[in-house]
């Protein structure tokens, strides 16, 4: 495993079928060409990711939608053109460009054009669509830094382009336009507000919707136990952790601690906003794992914002891990 900023690697590796983890505003990906069947296959491999859960393709700026997709509402065309670059992933039909093995088989695509300045140098480069999940292994807590995925997958990957902390911190948000509605399949790193004010309002995910990354009841997890509560139920729920003999810690806004007095669990501070909280919270879930607790008793933040996209995380976090396998 090789890590650096050697873009003209990083290029040559993937025009060779490897693989290439590189940041983007939301996290850091694991990256193949979208175009190559095998070089896709690498990634379910490394990450242990099932066959049938889709990829996203990233492209770089400027790109035309109409090379990876087909049929593209008058919808999709304004919102790619006034919210790309930035965390938001439309799903469309795919084009015959892609490769069916990023689309898990299904008939529609997720597209994205990243903000970060690495990712978007790495897709001009290399002139063609980067399909990349988080890099990390399938089920939990997505890398924020080079450092997280080097730890997480090792030699798995063949090149990390270490592009510094990632700003957003969480995944990018999913809008399904496959369909004509707009439909939120996914919150991320676009509030919901800042879509529905370009698409209208965004109608809840139904049992027709396609697939898309990251909507398992159990994903983002850690090695500690995630209880998701709200504000007003941690010192309860810390209660019943300690009469169990658990080591605990509590995941919550800097602010929410002054209303609960002493706890009997270590203190996991976030910051009171919601875009600090995001930034924040995977590298905090890290922290704790490698700390040791055995129990993670995180407050929901309001849905609001970021807020709503922390939630998501959190609560799947706190899912059922057979869900994961």
């Amino acid at each position: 495993m090789q890590r650096g900023l050697d873009l003209a690697r990083a290029v040559e590796i993937l025009a060779a079928g490897g693989l290439v983890a590189f940041p983007t505003e939301t996290v850091y990906g694991l990256g193949a060409d979208a175009s190559r069947a095998d070089a896709v296959e690498r990634i379910f491999a490394a990450k242990g990711r099932p066959r049938a859960h889709p990829l996203i393709v990233h492209l770089a700026p400027g790109a035309q939608l109409d090379d990876w997709a087909i049929g593209i509402p008058d919808s999709a065309r304004a919102l790619a053109a006034a919210a790309w670059p930035g965390p938001l992933t439309i799903i469309l039909a795919k084009g015959p460009r892609v490769s069916p093995a990023t689309t898990g088989g299904s008939s529609t695509v997720g597209l994205r054009v990243p903000a970060h300045p690495v990712a978007q140098a790495l897709l001009r480069a290399f002139d063609g669509g980067i399909a990349a999940p988080s890099a990390n292994r399938f089920g939990a807590v997505s890398p924020t830094t080079a450092d997280h995925v080097a730890g997480d997958l090792g030699d798995d990957v063949d090149y990390i382009l270490d592009g510094g902390p990632c700003e957003v911190g969480v995944e990018s948000t999913i809008v399904d336009l496959s369909r004509g509605r707009p439909v939120l399949l996914r919150p991320g790193g676009m509030p919901r507000a800042v879509i529905e004010a370009i698409t209208g309002p965004l109608a809840a995910a139904d049992d027709a919707a396609p697939a898309a990354p990251g909507t398992l009841a159990s994903h983002y997890a850690p090695r500690a136990q995630v209880i998701a509560v709200a504000p007003e139920q941690v010192p309860a729920a810390v209660a019943a952790a300690s009469a169990a003999g658990k080591r605990i810690a509590v995941l919550a806004p800097a602010s929410a601690f002054l209303d609960w007095g002493a706890l009997r669990a270590d203190a996991h501070r976030l910051p009171d906003d919601d875009a600090g909280m995001a930034r924040e919270l995977y590298a905090a879930l890290r922290d704790l794992d490698a700390s040791g607790v055995d129990v993670v008793i995180a407050a929901l933040p309001p849905a609001a914002g970021l807020g709503e996209a922390v939630g998501d995380r959190l609560l799947r976090a706190a899912g059922p891990r057979k869900d994961r396998s």
